[in-house]
């Protein structure tokens, strides 16, 4: 018996508080020396936390496509690692893997049809991409710009990203230019945030939420007023920008962060002015999974890393060593503490350094 590293739910952080890195805790464990038939052994490279984990702390998701997490039970979410051992065809020692489903823990022995085969050229060796821009929140960037967004490239568009220096965000502003929008002003929570904005992800504007007068200096960074709305927040960042969009434009709803720590349905409920701004002007706004573009992902996936090698998108990432401090991961993340995509390196090998150069 092996001894391994666990994160188990601890605690709920009830349905109106934010969750706290003491809601998990790590455990030791013990795994079987051996796999039987159909099942790989693991270890970890990275695990991913992300906004949507914040409904699995809860008893209910409120959604019909997450489950729970149970108390005393292990927490899973996106990973990525390398095969240590294989009883099943598809898999050899040294593949690297990833899985939606990957337990919390520093070494697994999983079901073989969790995991899928990863392409390490397709990152040049960057791994941890494949939880970010060459994973779901860049391919949740991608179809939401594609499908809900109507970018027209000769249109002149101008695009809004909330929680723009986040991972999805950071991703959807700059496909909205590579797709044709002609300004694109991203919305975020720090002045450092909006400086990376402007000077490395290529984004025309950004401004700081927190400041004084959002919607003043939204109109001003905005003069033909806003046609694409990528929603990553909610609340009332998103009320002052719906109020400033055009006729016939669109809201991409992605994720409504703001609200994640309430006891709200999803989506939440609009105020009034709200919703009258969306009837009056005629403003898509529709609910949007990545789950039902799953027959295009493979594509998705090539065309992301297409542009990462070309350098067309940059890619930010915030990582957090060590599998003890995924708690303290998911707490900043939710509390904006991360620029790109938040990562967690459980372990050093499988690295960009062990490739051939």
């Amino acid at each position: 018996m092996g001894i391994i590293q666990r994160i188990i739910l601890h605690s709920r952080p009830g349905k109106n508080s934010e969750p706290v890195a003491e809601n998990f805790q790590v455990e030791e464990a013990s795994l079987p020396d051996g796999i039987s038939e159909g099942q790989v052994k693991v270890r970890t490279l990275y695990l991913s936390v992300d906004p949507y984990m914040r409904c699995r702390m809860n008893e209910e998701t409120g959604s019909d496509y997450l489950l729970s997490w149970k108390l005393g039970e292990v927490a899973d979410g996106g990973g990525i690692g390398v095969v240590e051992e294989s009883k099943h065809g598809n898999f050899t020692i040294g593949d690297t893997v990833c899985s939606f489903n990957w337990p919390w823990q520093n070494t697994a022995i999983v079901e073989a049809k969790i995991l899928q085969k990863l392409d390490p050229q397709l990152v040049d060796g960057h791994l941890s991409y494949f939880l970010g821009a060459v994973g779901m929140p860049g391919l949740t960037a991608l179809f939401g710009v594609k499908e809900k967004g109507h970018v027209t490239p000769s249109a002149k568009q101008t695009m809004v990203v909330s929680g723009a220096a986040g991972a999805c965000g950071s991703l959807a502003g700059q496909i909205g230019r590579l797709e044709g929008c002609s300004r694109v002003v991203g919305i975020c929570g720090s002045d450092e945030k909006c400086s990376i904005l402007v000077s490395e992800l290529g984004f025309d504007v950004a401004l700081n939420y927190r400041n004084e007068s959002l919607a003043q200096k939204l109109r001003e960074s905005c003069p033909a007023g806003v046609d694409v709305y990528f929603d990553n927040v909610g609340g009332d960042v998103s009320d002052t920008v719906i109020s400033q969009m055009n006729q016939n434009s669109h809201v991409i709803l992605c994720g409504q962060i703001s609200q994640y720590n309430k006891d709200v349905p999803y989506p939440p409920p609009l105020p009034s002015p709200t919703e009258a701004a969306l009837r009056d002007k005629n403003i898509t706004r529709e609910r949007f999974l990545v789950l039902w573009y799953a027959d295009r992902h493979e594509s998705g996936i090539l065309q992301l890393s297409q542009w990462v090698k070309e350098g067309k998108l940059k890619v930010r990432e915030t990582v957090t060593k060590g599998l003890e401090n995924i708690g303290a991961a998911f707490q900043s993340m939710m509390k904006g503490g991360n620029i790109g995509k938040q990562i967690v390196l459980v372990s050093e090998h499988g690295m960009k350094t062990d490739l051939p150069s």
